[in-house]
């Protein structure tokens, strides 16, 4: 395939993945499945390895991640982003509203919108495509995390349509669904990690991690809500609003009264009402209603305060809490052998909802709380969505109450459990015959992000157990026709498309296939560095603790429970017999690829006149290089640009590394 042919494939193909893109996570409304969405993402990811020097910035493949960055810059705001003012008062409200009406004494039209409860953020769009993107910071000046908001599925790279101004800033909000937030902290207790307290500090926290491949496995969205630009594109915000919604943002939909336009304070307080009342239905959370002044020169006339616009208020709802009885405390048990203490509630009505059950995390928070079963407790959510115990009403606490204690037995199989030093979690450690963990393991290798293979859900995958057909990954590809037949559910072509997804899955990448595993603190991303740096599971399985510390972003706690997991006599044979199946135990080589820079380790810093750092970072890969964000004295060549900060410079003088130059870069890759 020549550049040209392979230029017009990648348009085509990145065209196309934008266009189901917006249909999936901005309308809602996908047109071709998973599978189908993901085989074009592969071919378009596969095109720019081939040709690095075609890939764009703003491809759709950036939204996988990959950049690593150790500092966020702080950058000014080109319009400062300034907070708004607050009230949980109708009264205050309508002081506000009739203060502001003396300030412009004419006719006045207020838009009503929701209040998102998660991070703001400020993105630059020029000539239709992302520049920038900055937090709030101060108002004045914020942080640029651009590598990792192009990961939000929802948000435009590219614009559509056509009105757009040439340049120009949409501010909004970035958030976690609710259900995502719900599934993010239960893999994090299963993992033995403490969980996020709500869906705004699992947002601020994810948009500030330095690796943009682990922030793209996060379900991150994003609602923009405020266009700013010299060139307005409309008269009022309304309907900048509305405009911003055809270029391809996903806006506060008015079809779903998020958004409402307002003559008078009734119709504001109507607005209010509505959403106190169904807040608890929506799949994300809010924390109250916004009110602005539609027509943008009114705004003007109106302008701010030092910390404030006088022209939009936020109405803030009360957060809700409610009391019930602690009638239990019972115990589940994870897929790595975590156990996570559950309090068992008198039902209670609370946030739109009845809560039977709250999670209590783990030991030290059922002793921080005193918390005793048949005490009366204070229950909120976390966020609105996971009930949690906050504290005891020690007024009515029965005289005969005894202190709890923690298990010292697995629930599920009686083995004795273990608290590892510095850990909050307690674990069983009987991986091979423990139930939930046999289940919940086989479940996780056959999923999407793993070894993705048909027809295996959760209750297949129960049954198979329950009959004594598998009990390990291994099992899987050793099941025939003839044991599948007997089984209830599983008719003929039902059994047959199981079998063909288990031995499709055999061609999943290797990295996947770590990733399947389910060993302990190797997620998707940890499980793509271990794979490239060790190219092979043999590689893998031989390396020290020190060896795997060598890697970049791999600490002593992954390093160590990869130990224990290669050290396990039980799993390393069905592991063997994994390998004897003839899954992919070792990274494929892209074509044209070479091992001219094998075993080096480049930090690429700077602008560049013949490659775009993406380029140049897929370039270092496919010669058999690795990037990292810093440097260190692991560092053999600093990759300088212009425009490059000094600091790198002299810490690369001062540790002896070696400074080249793009030239010199490319005659060290040239044929």
């Amino acid at each position: 395939m020549t550049a040209q042919e392979a230029r017009e494939i990648i348009a085509q193909l990145s065209q196309e993945l934008e266009y189901h893109n917006h249909r999936y996570y901005v309308e809602a409304a996908p047109e071709i499945s998973d599978r189908a969405y993901d085989r074009r993402m592969e071919e378009l990811q596969a095109l720019e390895k081939t040709f690095p020097e075609l890939a764009a910035p703003n491809s759709p493949t950036q939204r996988v991640g990959g950049a690593v960055t150790k500092e966020f810059p702080t950058v000014r705001h080109r319009f400062p982003m300034q907070s708004l003012s607050n009230t949980y008062s109708r009264e205050e409200l309508q002081e506000h509203l009739e203060r502001i009406r003396k300030l412009v004494p004419e006719e006045m039209t207020f838009v009503c919108e929701l209040k998102y409860d998660g991070a703001a953020i400020s993105l630059h769009y020029q000539n239709g495509e992302l520049q920038q993107a900055l937090t709030r910071g101060d108002g004045s000046q914020g942080d640029d995390i651009t590598p990792n908001v192009r990961t939000i599925p929802s948000l435009p790279l590219r614009l559509r349509g056509k009105g757009y101004p040439e340049e120009f800033f949409i501010r909004g909000e970035i958030f976690m669904p609710t259900a995502g937030f719900a599934q993010l902290n239960r893999q994090r207790m299963e993992a033995g990690q403490e969980p996020f307290a709500n869906p705004r500090n699992a947002t601020a926290g994810t948009l500030k991690l330095q690796d943009s491949a682990v922030v793209a496995g996060r379900p991150l969205d994003c609602f923009l809500y405020a266009v700013v630009a010299e060139d307005r594109p409309a008269e009022d915000h309304y309907q900048a609003v509305l405009a911003a919604r055809n270029w391809g943002f996903k806006v506060p939909a008015p079809e779903k009264r998020y958004i409402e336009k307002a003559k008078n304070l009734d119709e504001i307080f109507a607005f209010i009402d509505h959403w106190e009342a169904q807040r608890h239905q929506l799949p994300f959370e809010i924390d109250g209603v916004v009110v602005k002044v539609n027509d943008y020169r009114q705004q003007e006339r109106l302008g701010s305060t030092a910390k404030a616009p006088r022209w939009a208020i936020a109405y803030k709802f009360e957060a809700e809490s409610a009391e019930t009885v602690l009638e239990s405390i019972t115990y589940q048990v994870g897929r790595t052998g975590a156990v996570t203490p559950v309090a068992n509630l008198q039902p209670v009505q609370l946030a739109g909802t009845t809560v039977k059950r709250a999670t209590l995390h783990n030991a030290d928070q059922i002793q921080r709380l005193d918390l005793r079963e048949g005490d009366t407790v204070a229950v909120e959510k976390g966020g609105e969505i996971i009930p949690k115990v906050t504290g005891v009403n020690f007024g009515k606490r029965e005289p005969q109450s005894a202190p709890f204690h923690f298990i010292s037995q697995c629930p599920e199989c009686g083995t004795p459990l273990q608290r590892p030093d510095g850990e909050a979690q307690h674990f069983c450690p009987n991986h091979p015959g423990c139930p939930p963990q046999i289940k919940g393991r086989l479940e996780h290798f056959v999923s999407r992000k793993a070894m993705d293979i048909d027809g295996l859900g959760s209750e297949t995958i129960e049954l198979l157990v329950d009959q004594d057909l598998i009990r390990n990954p291994a099992d899987l590809y050793a099941l025939r026709k003839e044991d599948l037949l007997p089984l209830e559910r599983l008719a003929e072509k039902s059994a047959q498309n199981m079998l063909d997804g288990i031995a499709a899955s055999k061609e999943v990448p290797f990295e996947r296939f770590l990733f399947a595993l389910g060993i302990r603190y190797v997620g998707e991303t940890v499980a793509k560095k271990l794979a490239r740096h060790f190219e092979s599971l043999e590689n893998l399985r031989q390396a020290s603790v020190e060896e795997l510390t060598n890697v970049s972003e791999i600490g002593e706690r992954i390093a160590q429970s990869l130990r224990a997991f290669f050290e396990d006599q039980a799993q390393q044979a069905w592991l063997d017999k994994l390998v004897q199946a003839g899954v992919q135990t070792q990274v494929k080589k892209q074509a044209g690829a070479s091992d001219k820079l094998a075993g080096k380790t480049l930090v690429v810093s700077g602008k560049f006149s013949r490659y775009s750092r993406t380029e140049i970072k897929a370039l270092i890969e496919k010669h058999g290089g690795k990037n990292t964000g810093s440097v260190s004295k692991s560092t053999d060549y600093l990759l300088a640009g212009s425009d490059m900060g000094p600091k790198k410079r002299e810490k690369a003088t001062h540790l002896g590394v070696t400074i080249i130059d793009e030239d010199t870069f490319a005659e060290m890759i040239a044929e």
